[in-house]
């Protein structure tokens, strides 16, 4: 019978001691990964994908995790932190369904996600809202393409489709926007998803997702409007048919499928040619906003032969 794994004796008794010396950091390569946990905050910084520009710096703390959409609680921006401080939950006991054209179905905790992806890294990301403002995010998450990976899509796949919880005694609001077609959902083709950007966030600022900010895990594309970034995702599903959107089925005119940041497609409503600077000045800065919002490079690939200029 296997021995249970019990956390070494000298580890308990002496944590805080160790933890101040940063002991525990040297250490993770001499004691296996339950002892360290793939879910460990902070995460280790990912080089690659540090501060986007010279000219750009982080957004604060503080006003990333007090300016949030998230209708299911608000359409006020300032009330959804105080909203959510209502709902009660535990990440241990959140449950992530995978279903549809892939092999490994079956609901996963949040962990059990962050251990079959190899664990969770930090990445600072430009963040692009629909409505023309910006911030500039360090999150904390695991590449979504490491953890399709493992989870074997069939090849008849060719979208995943992601959805919000649908309780309406979590989300308050939801009841009071009967014309949205809720639950939540969101969806990116295969080879988006794919993606290296593409990132499955459990943590902004070092620690864990604030539940403002869409706990206990999110979508994050960087190169497309916000509104694609799904928050408190409880089911991911492998298809081979576009999944409807919430936002593309409620205003398909205003909201396309793919929608990529595009300085040259103006929203119905506004234009998207600048952004305004999220931080805590009454009159914040405004810069031009780039195409795909600086990820050009990255993500163009994906979408040769569609015609940009039309709002997708």
């Amino acid at each position: 019978m296997m021995k249970e794994q019990i956390t070494p004796e000298f580890l308990f008794l002496h944590r805080r001691e160790l933890i101040q010396k940063g002991f525990l950091l040297g250490m993770a390569s001499v004691f296996p990964k339950w002892a360290f946990g793939a879910t460990s905050f902070p995460a280790k910084k990912n080089e690659k994908y540090g501060l986007p520009d010279k000219d750009l710096v982080l957004t604060k703390e503080d006003v990333a995790t007090s300016y949030n959409n998230f209708y299911e609680f608000s359409l006020e921006k300032g009330e959804v932190k105080t909203k959510v401080e209502k709902w009660n939950f535990n990440s241990k006991d959140w449950k992530i369904e995978i279903s549809g054209l892939v092999e490994k179905k079956k609901s996963y905790s949040v962990e059990e996600l962050c251990e079959l992806a190899g664990g969770i890294e930090e990445r600072i990301y430009r963040f692009r809202c629909v409505e023309a403002w910006s911030m500039v995010v360090p999150w904390t998450g695991f590449p979504l393409a490491r953890l399709i990976e493992k989870l074997k899509p069939k090849s008849s796949a060719k979208f995943v489709k992601f959805q919000s919880f649908s309780d309406q005694k979590i989300g308050s609001n939801m009841s009071e926007l009967p014309q949205y077609p809720w639950p939540y959902t969101e969806g990116l083709t295969l080879a988006e998803a794919m993606n290296p950007l593409t990132l499955i966030a459990t943590g902004m600022y070092g620690k864990t997702l604030p539940k403002q900010n869409g706990a206990p895990l999110r979508l994050v594309t960087p190169w497309k409007y916000g509104f694609k970034s799904i928050k408190s995702i409880v089911k991911i599903e492998f298809t081979d048919v576009q999944p409807k959107t919430l936002w593309s089925s409620l205003a398909p005119a205003e909201y396309g499928f793919y929608a990529n940041v595009n300085p040259q497609v103006d929203h119905p409503r506004w234009s998207q040619a600048t952004e305004r600077i999220l931080d805590s000045s009454f009159f914040p800065k405004r810069k031009p906003t780039l195409m795909f919002n600086g990820y050009e490079k990255e993500v163009a690939d994906l979408y040769k032969g569609l015609d940009l200029a039309k709002n997708y």
